[in-house]
């Protein structure tokens, strides 16, 4: 019989910054902007909204749709997620209203369409797409999260010009960009996209957010369409510091309650896990560096999208049978990320994958693994550890010990409870 290690509750210590009143810090940031210099009264101005779970993220578009109605506009919403909702407009609206971005709370119309425009081509020959709503308006609110992408790397990443293209260019746009990323670069087509996109779709500016690691709102900005470019990097470099991390450089299994389109692009984030270099092994220079990486459940916010499963090497297999097929291939197809969506070693109990797991992490004896059990890649702040740990816990100044090891909690079914409601 396998000998489990016994677990401690530990909670982390992160810098945390906060946005008071988020919507006060919206009207601010555009009222810095001065778009009544831009904005005639009638004019209609779109605003795109991402598949992400953003905190707080219907507060910020009802804020910025109640700024615009002020100046005399007349906004409106348009889903802003590439192939997310299995590439349908039906599919991106309910994606949009079980985040409470709905017409009635945010007191403007949403215009759900897969249908695009083309603007030009791109100096490297393909076509820039624009979500066809948008390029009616008059003016594009573009509005986005900034952050670190969980794949691509460079000054700018996932953020406002990444939604230019990949939100706003809708499921044809995403999937020619990504296979143009194949032949050139991140950088090279983001940029490239961006700047023909800036030139001739009437952005109007841009709402950019940051988030601290505990997942909420850390900073809202207004930035000028002509200073995207110069933005981003700053803000990039902030969200890079605030991004939350696991406490431990070395694991040799984490597990993961759930994963899921609203909690990362690629599922869970790479940048957490160590896992954005390379696929089922972390690089060189990668911090933590994780063996092997277990996942035990999607989230009800991902509708069933189980995009980055095939990052990870096991998973209970309730979520194969749970998980779209369709829509999870087609999501990693567009971005050109095939493995995502492949399946990893599954089994029906947490019982079974531990014993396999644990039978696999070299010479280190199962009782004295180096374990790590959060409940998303977004939040750390509080997890399970395995004692392997406890020492050097109790030396750290930015660890609180909360409770004492004591036995995983595997039930007589041979399941876990969720990390959050084991204390």
């Amino acid at each position: 019989m396998t000998q489990y290690p016994r677990v401690f509750r530990v909670r982390q210590q992160f810098p945390r910054p906060r946005v008071a009143d988020v919507p006060a810090a919206v009207d601010a940031a555009l009222a810095g902007l001065q778009l009544a210099q831009r904005v005639r009264p009638g004019q209609r101005v779109a605003i795109p909204a991402g598949s992400r779970g953003i905190a707080n993220m219907a507060d910020i578009l009802r804020a910025a749709v109640a700024h615009l109605r002020r100046l005399g506009a007349d906004p409106f919403i348009v889903p802003a997620m590439g192939s997310h909702g299995g590439g349908t407009a039906a599919g991106q609206l309910q994606i949009l209203e079980s985040y409470g971005i709905t017409p009635d709370y945010c007191g403007c119309p949403i215009h759900s369409s897969l249908e695009t425009v083309i603007v030009c081509h791109a100096a490297e020959g393909f076509p820039v797409h624009f979500d066809r709503y948008a390029a009616e308006a008059d003016h594009v609110l573009v509005c986005g999260r900034i952050k670190p992408h969980t794949r691509f790397i460079g000054d700018i990443e996932s953020g406002l010009m990444k939604m230019m293209l990949i939100g706003l260019g809708k499921h044809a746009g995403a999937l020619v960009y990504h296979q143009a990323i194949q032949d050139f670069s991140f950088g090279q087509i983001l940029r490239s996209v961006a700047r023909e996109v800036l030139t001739r779709c009437h952005i109007l500016a841009g709402l950019a957010i940051v988030e601290n690691a505990y997942d909420e709102t850390a900073c809202i900005a207004g930035v000028a369409p002509e200073e995207f470019e110069r933005r981003e990097p700053e803000l990039l470099r902030q969200a890079r510091e605030w991004l939350p991390k696991l406490p431990f450089d070395q694991a040799d299994v984490l597990l993961i309650d759930e994963i899921g389109k609203d909690i990362s692009g690629a599922g869970l984030d790479t940048n957490v896990v160590g896992r954005k270099y390379q696929e089922h092994a972390p690089g060189d220079a990668e911090r933590p560096q994780i063996k092997y990486i277990a996942v035990r459940g999607l989230t009800r916010e991902t509708h069933r999208n189980a995009t980055g499963i095939g990052l990870v090497e096991f998973c209970r297999s309730q979520i194969l049978r749970e998980m779209d097929v369709q829509a999870t291939r087609i999501n990693c197809l567009t971005g050109s990320h095939a493995t995502a969506a492949m399946i990893p070693l599954d089994y029906e109990t947490d019982r079974e994958i531990l014993d396999v797991v644990l039978s696999v992490i070299g010479l280190r004896p199962p009782a004295s693994a180096r374990l790590m059990w959060i409940q998303n890649t977004l939040k750390v702040a509080e997890l399970e550890c395995s004692e392997a740990y406890y020492d050097e816990a109790r030396q750290r100044s930015d660890l609180e010990i909360l409770t004492q090891p004591r036995k995983l909690p595997l039930g007589a079914d041979g399941q876990l409870p969720t990390v959050a409601t084991f204390v």
